[in-house]
């Protein structure tokens, strides 16, 4: 590819690249040289592409996306490519004022979608990234909630109106669903600062050249202290005299705290021959699932809790019930117990908190006793064909046999 055609390429670039994978060794190894610096990017650009500070004075700085592009995981180094046909008119560079108030209006109706209060609207409309990260931390903290409940009786069904009736209700399984939320906006929040996609945040919250440095060598921490100070904001105050609005807010802070407890240093020398002369050290947030893992512990120790009066402050306590309740701990909780102040119900039959469990798929050994209610399971016989002896070919795909083998599949009664 010649210079000329590799600019041309730049100046009409088109947001997205997974049809065209092959081009990205091409446009990196043409960016490695010092051609590199011939091309007339904007600074952000550069260090997106790789160039070297060797290659250019222009530290290398946190990658700047245009608001309305939003990048898949195929996206290459260079130029925001994906899904090309060849066919269609290709879109330049910077984004037009036109398209920029297109992007605001857009994440504006996000917001507005999103059923928020007027205060967390208002917080939503203020960054581009926040809604899509609001968005992110819903889908990933309903979807982990489904994993942690899959062979409960309740498995966070949330559709319709057994969402709104559940939280209504203090259930224990109400108390999850905050803190495994709060959770959620926590970690999707920091990663949305360290991943470039917010305004008001970058890496770790440190914005000096000892960040911009870790950035270049991959060390961009996990900005847990925004994070944290966004999510309080968000979820507002700590209410004084409502016993259920106490509890919820206990619930959402269990879950930000889980999420600080994860937190683990990672970090990467720098020198001749591997030799660590120079170390850079981030701070990275752990997987979500271990979050969730930990929150449905919490979930199964928690505690039934009632209210006090702290007389020397004259605000509400969160204590153990004033009647001691068979079955049920007098512990007072710590402030990292998920609590509640309903029983659950059975979710067995169809109610307004489930759709009950018949006709649910169970495992015979395992748990189709509890979740069958003692109605007993039916079972059935069926062929299904699994991809199977996989093995990886150089290069590079999976190749498959397709087997058939003869399962049965147990559910629940009526």
């Amino acid at each position: 590819m010649s210079e000329q055609a590799l600019r041309e390429l730049v100046e009409n670039v088109n947001p997205n690249i997974a049809s065209y994978p092959s081009l990205a060794p091409t446009l990196h190894a043409h960016c490695r040289v010092p051609r590199c610096k011939n091309l007339s990017l904007p600074r952000h650009q550069q260090a997106h592409v790789g160039c070297s500070a060797q290659e250019s004075p222009i530290p290398p700085q946190p990658p700047v996306l245009p608001r309305a592009v939003f990048l898949s995981p195929h996206c290459c180094a260079l130029l925001f490519l994906c899904r090309l046909t060849g066919n269609e008119p290709l879109t330049i560079l910077p984004l037009t004022s036109e398209m920029e108030e297109a992007a605001v209006k857009a994440h504006y109706k996000v917001c507005d979608r999103l059923k928020l209060e007027k205060k967390q609207r208002r917080m939503c409309r203020r960054d581009p990234g926040v809604a899509e990260t609001l968005m992110e931390a819903i889908s990933m903290s309903a979807l982990e909630c489904q994993y942690q409940f899959r062979f409960e009786r309740w498995n966070c069904t949330l559709e319709g109106r057994y969402r709104a009736s559940l939280l209504k209700r203090g259930f224990k399984e109400t108390a999850f669903l905050y803190a495994i939320s709060s959770a959620g906006l926590t970690h999707a929040m920091a990663k949305a600062c360290s991943a470039g996609r917010m305004e008001r945040c970058t890496c770790d919250e440190a914005p000096d050249l000892e960040n911009r440095e870790a950035w270049q060598w991959g060390g961009c921490g996990d900005n847990l202290k925004y994070s944290n100070k966004f999510v309080k904001e968000f979820l507002g105050r700590k209410p004084n005299k409502d016993l259920r609005a106490r509890v919820d807010f206990h619930n959402n802070l269990v879950g930000m705290k889980v999420i600080k407890a994860g937190v683990e240093t990672t970090c990467k020398c720098h020198g001749v021959s591997g030799s660590c002369t120079v170390r850079t050290c981030w701070r990275q947030l752990s997987p979500f699932h271990e979050i969730g893992k930990q929150l449905k512990q919490k979930y199964e120790t928690s505690l039934k809790v009632g209210s006090t009066t702290n007389e020397a402050t004259g605000e509400g306590d969160i204590s153990p019930p004033k009647k001691s309740i068979p079955g049920h701990s007098d512990q007072i909780p710590r402030t990292t117990d998920l609590v509640y102040i309903d029983d659950s119900p059975s979710f067995c039959m169809m109610s307004r908190y489930s759709p009950g469990t018949s006709g649910r798929k169970c495992y015979k050994d395992k748990n189709c006793d509890s979740i069958c209610c003692g109605r007993g399971h039916n079972t059935q016989s069926r062929v299904v064909t699994r991809p199977c002896q996989c093995q990886v070919r150089w290069c590079c795909y999976v190749e498959c046999k397709q087997c058939t083998q003869r399962e049965e599949v147990y559910t629940c009664k009526d």
